[in-house]
């Protein structure tokens, strides 16, 4: 995988905020050296927040946001400001521009006490050096020229010493694993698996156990049986694609781990505890209550879809109640959610961790219990506390 086919969901998000007119677009253009956003002398030419895959170096693929103007007026512009102070729940860093030949404004500070109070690295970026000789300091600054291109090589010097070394980053599977630790992965091959590929999630579980210095073995679910019998030494887990649980818990020994990448992916970028401990609401529905099943990406739905028609199936099978169902993808995921018994969501492997715990903050602020896609399965199966005993310090939840 190069730099470019780096995950969004792995990308650093680096959001840029400001004033109509401070330079937002010409910044990006000078920081990638690339005519990427549409410049202009209008104001309010960025109208939403649009997301831009690139790469910037010495930094690596990252996932620039480029945002309305904070100042924007009128009924339709205070809905683009809200939007652009949205995106806070979705970045790892701010780029506050201000334009730097008026100084900073009411907006500039009101947007930095923002991104301040969500704890979120910044830099303030004092654009249009080449239009004032004036130099005035204001917090985390450097002046730069988006059109001369002055100190724009030290901005992105800064930006790259805010980033968090890999040695910080929570691993999907790999803190689990000891060096030369034997791996099998179970990758359905059906109806519903992408053409000439295989998923996101199991393409980063496979570079996360290699990272570890672990050896990974890919089988599918039918030559499982076949796999394990032939392997030299016992492997440490199966990891196996949450919709063959059913049948992968019968021929994996159970004196070796089972897991599913999905559940992997809710200890990774979501909050495992409380999917484990979510789960158990399903149990209590009720005739009509009614649950919303969320993904966090748009994708063709199968005939056999997981989110519309398997889960729905394997619930209905389980408590044989009559439950009413609702489903989002993409950013549609509501805000509004009092009326849900219960939220079941994707791993989210295409989501940021931001993107992925904000959605579990809103359910939790508003008493929902949101649970994920692998957990639920494995309960509805029967062995969520196999699925879970490789993570001791989860798996004793399910003791009390």
């Amino acid at each position: 995988m190069g730099l470019n086919d780096t995950p969004s969901g792995e990308r650093l998000r680096i959001g840029i905020f400001g004033r109509r007119n401070a330079g937002k677009s010409s910044l990006i253009n000078a920081i990638t050296n690339q005519n990427i956003a549409i410049v202009s002398d209008i104001k309010g030419t960025t109208t939403d927040p649009v997301k831009k895959a690139m790469e910037i170096l010495p930094l690596g693929p990252v996932m620039i946001v480029d945002t309305p103007g904070i100042d924007d007026e009128g009924e339709l512009g205070s809905i683009r400001v809200e939007r652009a102070y949205d995106v806070l729940n979705t970045v790892d860093m701010a780029l506050i521009v201000v334009d730097g030949s008026k100084g900073l404004q009411s907006e500039d500070i009101k947007i930095t006490e923002a991104v301040k109070a969500k704890d979120i690295p910044f830099i303030t970026v004092l654009n249009k050096s080449d239009m004032t000789s004036e130099r005035y300091g204001a917090e985390n600054s450097i002046w730069v020229s988006a059109v001369t291109g002055e100190n724009i090589t030290e901005l992105k010097e800064k930006i790259s010493a805010l980033v968090p070394a890999d040695s910080e980053r929570l691993k999907i599977i790999g803190d689990k694993l000891e060096k030369n630790d034997s791996v099998v992965l179970v990758i359905p091959i059906d109806s519903a698996a992408p053409k000439g590929r295989i998923i996101l999630p199991q393409q980063q579980v496979l570079r996360d156990v290699l990272e570890a210095g672990a050896q990974a073995v890919v089988t599918r679910d039918t030559e499982l049986e076949h796999t394990l019998k032939n392997m030299q030494s016992k492997p440490k887990v199966v990891i196996t694609d949450s919709q063959a649980f059913g049948f992968v818990k019968n021929v994996v020994p159970s004196d070796i781990y089972l897991t599913s990448f999905s559940i992997l992916m809710a200890r990774y970028k979501g909050d495992l505890k409380e999917a484990i401990k979510a789960v158990k609401a399903i149990d209590s529905l009720k005739d009509g209550d009614k649950i919303l099943i969320a993904e966090g990406c748009t994708h063709h739905r199968q005939c056999d879809d997981i989110g519309t028609v398997k889960i729905p199936r394997w619930l209905k099978a389980h408590i044989h109640k009559d439950i009413k169902y609702e489903f989002s993808s993409g950013q549609g995921f509501p805000k509004a959610l009092s009326g849900y018994k219960a939220v079941i969501h994707c791993g989210g492997c295409t989501l940021n961790e931001k993107e992925m715990q904000l959605r579990i903050f809103r359910c939790r602020e508003q008493g929902v219990p949101v649970t994920n896609y692998g957990i639920f399965i494995a309960h509805t199966q029967g062995i969520l506390k196999r699925s879970v005993e490789i993570f001791p310090e989860y798996s004793a939840l399910l003791e009390k």
